[in-house]
């Protein structure tokens, strides 16, 4: 067995019951779970690892992204595409998109989950929905795995093209009987229900205007026969899909999830921008989660998700920095610090969200809506996923009165050390799982040949 001492701690940042945050703190690990938690001198003096942080660094746990889509980081600030809302948006880069291969799904991913890790994020969920030229999940298992992330990726799709009504191309788009035989081999293949697991899958049709309400039903059904398989999708993103759903289902898009089986603690929905009162008392009333997308929501023109009325509701919550091509960056830090800001915009009150509920919502809200209760706290008996900042740089020079809202308020871009699974993914600043320079030559090659 191995053993791994973190100590002098500037701030432990726990998320525990008690919230608590201990100056001078230590973490004590075995293996890939947490064993001990508190003061330097409260816990052992030795181990087969000791990293010393030297009263240097506030240490929480890792954050966690529940909206993403990894491939659109090819695809980024596409000139045509700058100025578009979501659907003119969409249908600008679908026949871009239909260029993806199996090498750009592996490549973009390993770039989105590098940019994600060096800015705190230890567990990804992300959304591939489309698969043209062969491309297949497991490219984004494969490269996922190898850069040491907690994953669950959602083996989304598309059924319902232009000529059924649909929105995307019918180039694009695939036949059910295929999504939901791919969807199992999928599960049977991957997924991992067990405590601590590195690899959950979710079953995950795109969007109410690109799949059929069959393919809906029947995915909830699939995923329900198998233990901790989880559904997502988008909802009621902007105002065009409300309209949509009324003209084409003639119900609100919550009344349509009803009507499909997708509210329940085991559903998590992006966006939710324009969910009515009468649609978040129903989230919270089922435990259905809500994926928020800040940034892109902004980028898109979309709106800002009343965040304050679902939290006070007790709906779950949690952060997503949504695709590459509609954020257009993926830094999950600066995700929760926009969450925190839109929140008291959208409210036009200063209390509407504090700093240390904007952390609790990238930690503990993504740790729930993924169905976690392994990860987003620093305890005895959870994962071993954290992350370590040095609190003397300068953006955070003379905020040192609150280092736990400084994270927020202040500009903090990447983290110093990131553990996941008890492993050091980020050492001092770097990556030690893929070599960035190389990694970055190829996501900026592929995205000339996807364009080309």
């Amino acid at each position: 067995m191995s053993t791994l001492l973190v100590k002098n701690i500037h701030t432990l940042v726990t998320m525990d019951e008690q919230r608590r945050e201990i100056r001078q703190g230590a973490l004590y690990i075995r293996d890939n779970i947490i064993e001990q938690v508190g003061t330097t001198t409260e816990l052992p003096q030795t181990a087969a690892r000791i990293l010393d942080l030297q009263n240097k660094y506030i240490v929480l746990p890792g954050l966690v992204n529940t909206h993403h889509h990894f491939y659109q980081t090819l695809t980024r600030v596409i000139p045509a595409a700058q100025n578009c809302d979501l659907f003119y948006w969409l249908k600008t880069l679908y026949p871009i998109w239909a260029n993806l291969t199996a090498d750009a799904v592996y490549i973009s991913t390993k770039m989105a989950l590098a940019e994600l890790i060096l800015s705190g994020c230890t567990t990804a969920s992300d959304h591939l929905y489309i698969y043209p030229n062969n491309c297949k999940l497991d490219d984004q298992i494969q490269a996922a795995q190898e850069m040491g992330i907690r994953f669950h990726p959602c083996r989304g799709s598309m059924s319902v093209g232009e000529s059924l009504g649909g929105l995307p191309p019918d180039a694009v788009v695939e036949k059910e009987i295929n999504i939901l035989k791919d969807s199992q081999r999928l599960i049977e293949q991957y997924h991992d229900p067990s405590r601590h697991s590195m690899l959950r899958m979710v079953l995950a049709p795109c969007s109410p205007f690109s799949v059929s309400p069959e393919l809906m039903k029947e995915s909830a059904i699939l995923a329900r026969s198998y233990t901790g398989v989880r559904l997502h999708t988008h909802l009621a993103e902007n105002k065009s899909d409300i309209t949509y759903s009324l003209e084409n289902f003639g119900m609100t898009p919550e009344d349509y999830a009803e009507s499909v089986g997708w509210l329940g603690e085991d559903v998590w929905h992006a966006h939710c921008v324009q969910l009515s009162d009468t649609a978040i008392q129903k989230f919270s009333q089922t435990g259905t989660g809500v994926a928020h997308c800040p940034c892109s929501n902004m980028r898109l023109a979309s709106g800002i998700a009343p965040i304050r009325k679902m939290l006070d509701a007790g709906v779950p919550v949690s952060i997503g920095v949504d695709g590459s091509a509609s954020n257009d960056s993926g830094n999950l830090l600066q995700e929760a610090r926009t969450a925190f800001l839109l929140a008291r915009v959208r409210e036009n009150d200063v209390s509407a969200m504090t700093a240390r509920e904007a952390l609790e919502i990238a930690t503990l809200g993504g740790a729930r809506v993924l169905g976690r209760d392994d990860i987003g706290i620093l305890a005895p008996g959870m994962s071993a996923d954290f992350i370590a900042i040095n609190l003397e740089r300068p953006q955070l020079a003379g905020a040192l009165h609150d280092p736990v809202a400084a994270l927020i308020l202040c500009q903090v871009e990447r983290v110093d050390y990131s553990f996941i699974n008890g492993k050091k993914i980020v050492d001092q600043g770097q990556l030690t799982t893929v070599e960035l320079e190389s990694l970055i030559k190829k996501t900026n090659d592929l995205a000339f040949q996807m364009l080309s």
